[in-house]
């Protein structure tokens, strides 16, 4: 994964949290899903 993903994805799930917190939990799935996804196809 590049170095710069993890803190730009960071960014824009803060800013779509803010413009529209009703999809808060949307927002955050999402990022939790990515996150582990990427996360796995580094170790392996």
């Amino acid at each position: 994964m590049h170095p710069m993903l993890s803190p730009i994805i960071s960014i824009v799930a803060g800013l779509l949290i803010l413009i529209y917190p009703a999809i808060l939990n949307y927002v955050i799935a999402v990022y939790l899903i990515v996150f582990g996804i990427l996360e796995l196809i580094n170790k392996y």
